[in-house]
């Protein structure tokens, strides 16, 4: 009852709050308000350190959306997590992620930015490893490591924004353009996003966060930690140039195709998931990179509230299948647990832009807005493709789960009618599919006007629909008694393993430095080098001591050996 009772106070908290924040947002967009507090904590010389707090209709709906979905998160968790003996540890880490996002969404300030920053990074290593085992502790490692690297890029651009008179960067970006040392501090922003969101080369640790609880992962890869990187981004769009728009278009677009292609090879349903929210990262990016930041931020909205949903869903599946991922264990279970896929279904229509779910109304636009954008045949292939690398892979995964016998031996029956579990998720099956609607009619208040060829408006449906088509057909099809991609395994193994990225980014780097100091280990510790040298005087001094030992003895034996000895000398010399 104890935890029932953390986990329902900090449900009706962060409820309401989120309510409330999501009222001021749309007060503040209907009348233009925006509130700027700043609180000046130390003075050092010419340099101040403030406490900065924007307020405007950004920053409070996107509050409102983490909080939103975080209660969920934890109305979902006690009922996940019930019988973990360290849940009162697993509900105060969750809130202070959502603290640190918080200082994160509201920060102008690079230092106060910096506060959120590391705390997201610090409170996510500490989620990763929650079940402490040696899988957990390796992927902990790995996130916090790749997120340090971002830190590092913010705490080069405080000390380079330290000559410019203040750390609010709001106040600099209509300078940032002009000035080189402005583009440098745009550089590192830029390079600091690419690793919270998990950009190529920066992708391995995403998939590897999955070792943490579900209901964290929920969090993670919808509101908090992934979209850091793409919110600070969108904060400081204003002020992208031509190389950076064109530099992060590329890297954007590779990272949605290359995790779109990754997920159609992959058997864990965490994995394909957190394939699917990489994907989404990188569309959001490319999308922000061509100019059309509303947009993106739109996007991002939506995306939180479907892909908490199916992190939710895959937990209960989980869960059921007594602990196994594999999908190919799955099958069936449209039959098993009927509500839990409806809501798996409905956000999965909802990622692959079925019409009038949340999804449909942010991807759809941002496509059209593409198709009438200045772009190159690279990148608009790039987008056309990987929308339809995300409808294979979702009805990839509707084969597998839903389809067919089920194939695993046993099945843990949880019991669906949990209330948590239903209004938590039945919760965010309304707003996934009210949600986008509403929210469009919001933020856009003034429409755009859209005018396309017919066979281009058409082409996102067509491209789905052929997406879809081929996911199904290739789950099903084989050669022989082996599936056709255990006849190309190292096409396979490349498109599967994001690139080879985990080798070369992950294990590469752990690799070549520890087999060079394995190596040295035996060639100057414990080789030629140790044997002529420290161990070999070491031997040589030991066997002089013994025979100085011998002379020791004062045994008649010796003093007649002696005396020999002395005597054939003398006799040798002497004659």
């Amino acid at each position: 009852m104890k935890y029932m009772s953390i986990c329902l106070v900090s449900f009706i908290f962060l409820f309401i709050f989120s309510l409330l924040f999501i009222f001021l947002s749309i007060l503040f967009i209907l009348n233009g308000y925006v509130v700027f507090i700043e609180w000046e904590v130390l003075t050092l010389n010419s340099s101040s350190i403030l406490m900065t707090i924007l307020l405007d209709w950004m920053s409070l709906i996107f509050m409102g959306f983490v909080l939103l979905i975080s209660s969920m998160v934890i109305f979902y968790s006690s009922y996940y997590m019930h019988g973990d003996y360290n849940m009162n540890r697993f509900i105060w880490l969750v809130l202070l992620f959502v603290l640190s996002m918080m200082f994160l969404i509201i920060s102008p300030n690079m230092i106060s930015i910096l506060l959120g920053w590391d705390g997201l990074g610090l409170v996510s290593y500490c989620l990763v490893i929650y079940y402490q085992n040696f899988k957990s502790g390796n992927a902990g490692m790995l996130t916090a490591l790749s997120n340090r690297i971002g830190d590092v890029f913010l705490l080069l651009v405080i000390s380079w924004m330290l000559n410019f008179g203040s750390w609010s960067y709001i106040f600099y970006l209509d300078f940032y353009k002009a000035d080189f040392c402005m583009m440098v501090v745009m550089v590192m922003v830029v390079m600091a996003a690419m690793t919270k969101s998990a950009q190529i080369p920066f992708s391995s640790w995403l998939p590897a966060a999955m070792a943490a609880p579900t209901p964290v992962s929920a969090l993670v890869h919808s509101s908090t930690l992934v979209t850091a990187g793409v919110y600070l981004l969108i904060r400081f769009s204003v002020s992208f140039n031509s190389y950076i728009c064109s530099f992060l278009l590329f890297i954007s677009g590779l990272t949605m195709f290359m995790s779109g292609l990754g997920a159609n090879f992959e058997y864990d349903l965490s994995s394909i998931i957190a394939l699917s929210t990489l994907s989404q990262l990188g569309l959001m990016m490319s999308v922000l990179s061509m100019g059309y930041a509303n947009l993106a931020f739109f996007h991002l909205l939506m995306h939180a509230l479907f892909k908490a949903l199916l992190f939710m869903c895959a937990g209960v599946f989980i869960h059921c299948m007594k602990d196994s991922q594999d999908i190919r264990f799955m099958g069936n279970l449209s039959f098993q647990m009927p509500y839990t896929s409806s809501c798996l279904m409905i956000s999965n229509f909802s990622l692959c832009g079925v019409p009038f779910l949340a999804g449909f109304y942010s991807k759809d636009l941002m496509l059209e807005m593409i198709s009438m954008s200045y772009l190159n045949l690279f990148g608009y292939i790039l987008f056309y493709l990987s929308t339809g690398l995300t409808v294979c892979y979702s009805f990839r995964m509707f084969y597998y789960v839903m389809c067919g016998d089920f194939n695993l031996n046993s099945f843990y029956y949880m019991s669906e009618h949990d209330n948590n579990i239903v209004i938590s998720m039945l919760f965010l099956v309304i707003m996934v599919i009210f949600g986008g609607s509403l929210f469009s009619w919001i933020l856009f208040s003034s429409p755009e006007l859209i005018i396309l060829p017919l066979f281009l408006s058409l082409m996102v449906v067509f491209v789905s629909l052929l997406g879809g088509i081929i996911g199904f057909e290739f789950s099903k099809l084989n050669v022989g008694n082996n599936l056709i991609s255990m006849n190309f395994m190292f096409i396979t193994g490349f498109f599967g393993s994001m690139w080879f990225m985990p080798y070369i980014f992950t294990y590469g780097i752990c690799y070549y430095p520890l087999i060079l100091g394995y190596n040295s280990y035996k060639i100057f510790d414990s080789g030629w080098n140790e044997y002529f040298g420290g161990q070999g005087l070491f031997y040589i001094f030991i066997f002089m001591s013994k025979i100085n030992q011998l002379w020791q003895f004062n045994n008649l034996k010796m003093f007649m050996m002696l005396f020999i000895v002395w005597f054939i000398l003398f006799f040798v010399i002497y004659f």
